[in-house]
Parts: C-alpha cells; sequence; structure tokens
C-alpha cells in the first residue's frame, strides 16, 4: 500500500517555525562519523553546502567527493578528507555529478551569481588528477537558482539536469554533451507552492524527488511534470522543517531507501521505496569526529569504497562545525542500516 503524507497547513508550519521551543520529531538512533572533510575556505559563514560523490571503480578507496563552498566555488576532495583540489566558480549553491557514455564524469552546479536569472554551471572532473575543468553554463530561467540534480537522459539526450528555483518553479533540461560542447532543452517545468532545493533522481527510470522545504517530498513519476505526488510531509514526526538534502539508495527493480534530511531536528530521515513507508530515523552524533547539525545537502552512494566505507558512503553536510568553518561528515553505510534496525 502506498504512503502518502498529509500536509500540515503553510500557516501551521509558520507558527511552528516561531516556536521558543524547538520541535523535535520522532526518536532517531545514533550513529557517528567515520572522517570529515577540511573545512571550506570561507569562515564564520554559512558556507558549505552540498556534496557529490565520485566512486572509483578500478580503487574505490581512491574515490573522490565533489563539494560546495557557496560563497567561493567547488572543492575536490578525497575520502581521507583532504583536499585535492578548488576552483573559484562564485556563488555555487548545490551540486550533482555523474559519469557520461564516453566516460567524461560531468558536473553540474546550481550558480546563483545573478539572483534574478537561474543558471547551472557546468564543469568535467579530472579523475585521476581529482581536479575540475569550467566547460559551460546552462541558462535555466527567471529567479534565483537553488536546487540540482541530475539523471539519465531521455530521447536521446545524455542526461537530465533538474534545477528548483528559489520561487518553487521546477525546470527540466536534456543535456547533449556532443563532444563537450553542450546544449540543453528545456523540457519539463512545474511550479510549487513554496520554495524547494533538494532533489535527487531515480537512476533506473528517471523518477524525480524534490523536497519543498517547508511541505515535504514531492514525487514526479519518471520525471514527468505532471505526475506530481506528495509522498512525505513536513508532519513534524518523521520530517520537521526545513526539508533539505535528499539522496537515494535503490535495490533491485523498484525496492531501495530514499533519505532526507530533516534539518529542523538535526535528523535523517529514512523511507522504504517504492511505498515511502517510513524505515526510521538517525543522527550524526559526537565521535572521533565531530556530530552534524543543521544539514543542507546530502549524498549516499552503495557499493565498496575501501575498507573505512565497505558496503556504501553518506555524506551530510555539517552546518555547525566550531570552531572551525562548516565541513562535510562522512559516514559508514552499513552502520546506518545497522543502527536502524536495532531500533
Amino acid at each position: 500500500m502506498r504512503y502518502i503524507a498529509k500536509v500540515l497547513p503553510f500557516a501551521a508550519l509558520l507558527a511552528a517555525g516561531c516556536a521558543t521551543t524547538p520541535i523535535m520529531g520522532d526518536p532517531a538512533v545514533e550513529v557517528t562519523a567515520t572522517g570529515e572533510t577540511k573545512p571550506v575556505g570561507t569562515a564564520n559563514a554559512d558556507a558549505a553546502d552540498d556534496p557529490a560523490i565520485w566512486r572509483n571503480p578500478a580503487d574505490p578507496a581512491a574515490s573522490l567527493i565533489v563539494a560546495t563552498d557557496k560563497k567561493a566555488g567547488l572543492y575536490v576532495y578525497g575520502l581521507d578528507g583532504e583536499i585535492r583540489s578548488f576552483l573559484e566558480g562564485g556563488l555555487l549553491n548545490n551540486v550533482d555529478l555523474m559519469t557520461l557514455a564516453d566516460g567524461t564524469v560531468l558536473v553540474a552546479a546550481s550558480e546563483r551569481t545573478d539572483p534574478a536569472n537561474a543558471k547551472v554551471a557546468l564543469f568535467t572532473l579530472d579523475t585521476a588528477r581529482g581536479a575540475l575543468t569550467r566547460v559551460g553554463t546552462l541558462d535555466v530561467g527567471p529567479g534565483e537558482g537553488y536546487g540540482i540534480c541530475m539523471g539519465p537522459g531521455r530521447d536521446g539526450a545524455d542526461a537530465m539536469i533538474y534545477s528548483p528555483v528559489k520561487d518553487g518553479s521546477l525546470h527540466g533540461q536534456a543535456l547533449r554533451w556532443n563532444g563537450g560542447r553542450p546544449s540543453a532543452e528545456t523540457v519539463f517545468r512545474h511550479k510549487l507552492a513554496t520554495q524547494p532545493e533538494g532533489c535527487v533522481v531515480d537512476p533506473r527510470d528517471g523518477t524525480l524527488y524534490v523536497g519543498e522545504e517547508m511541505a515535504g517530498v514531492w514525487r514526479f513519476a519518471r520525471g514527468a511534470q505532471d505526475a506530481a505526488e506528495l509522498v512525505a510531509s513536513v508532519d513534524n514526526a518523521m520530517l520537521v522543517a526545513d526539508v533539505e538534502g535528499i539522496a537515494i539508495a535503490p535495490e533491485g527493480a523498484d525496492g531501495g531507501l530514499l533519505v532526507v534530511s530533516s534539518q529542523g531536528d538535526n535528523a535523517y530521515a529514512v523511507f522504504r521505496l517504492p511505498g515511502m513507508e517510513p524505515v526510521g530515523r538517525f543522527r550524526i552524533a559526537a565521535g572521533t569526529v565531530g556530530s552534524a547539525e543543521e544539514t543542507d545537502g546530502i549524498e549516499l552512494k552503495l557499493g565498496d569504497f575501501g575498507p573505512d566505507y565497505p558496503a556504501g558512503l553518506f555524506i551530510a553536510q555539517d552546518g555547525m562545525n566550531e570552531p572551525a568553518a562548516q565541513n562535510f561528515k562522512l559516514v559508514r553505510w552499513d552502520a546506518v542500516l545497522e543502527a536502524l534496525s536495532e531500533r
């Protein structure tokens, strides 16, 4: 049976957000991070935001993380958390990457340099050097760019790029790589009532999940703009506003898990696909490295990432990494699954 949550009235959400006592959702199990990245370069500001993972199939422990300092540009980190490179890029908020059919590792970031017109900045990742090269910019549409996610192409395109814009607009562009001369056509448009940001595409069939920060998670079956379905609401139980990053762990033909950052109470909600049944919630507590709070972007990739992450890697932006600047925490995915199974 498909789980369809009911959205709380927007006025009630606003009132709850003004309460002096923080809202806490359902109980969450605790896990600890195995590693963390070096802090971003912008100190004393909300700067780190969103990570993306490139898995090295030949040497999983040599995989890379691309992550945003939304005040300055893009970092490339190793799994040891050390900086491999930094590319100045302006106001880049969210980031995603995918490997194209020709082997190019394409990186896309939402650009906020022009608050009146959303854009997507495109880069290629040199995986041997851990370095980025900017290759172009796509115009998205009016409004301030915010979120971004990528998925399999349709109708001959090499990729789909989805851009949630601050005014609630969602844009989907079919990207043709053209051997390094990218072009894009807008083939998807939708409008949500309030501000979205986090999104993820199911790589199996192109289904799109988008987080509307004060409302919940919307699903667009196979990326169809007329198939919007609210599948998890801000209910102050599983999800506490703001709804932020979204990540997916696919399994089989249509199963697996969807993970959502419940930023309002520093937790992560886990739902079972395809029905979106609630599985449980977890938090990243202090351990060998610090805890994670006020998480914006998250990323999850299954598979072997070497001895420290043998069954998958979960990464969360840490919005309160005092006394240092913000950074990203790295967590063994099997540790999350074990903690959830014991609740």
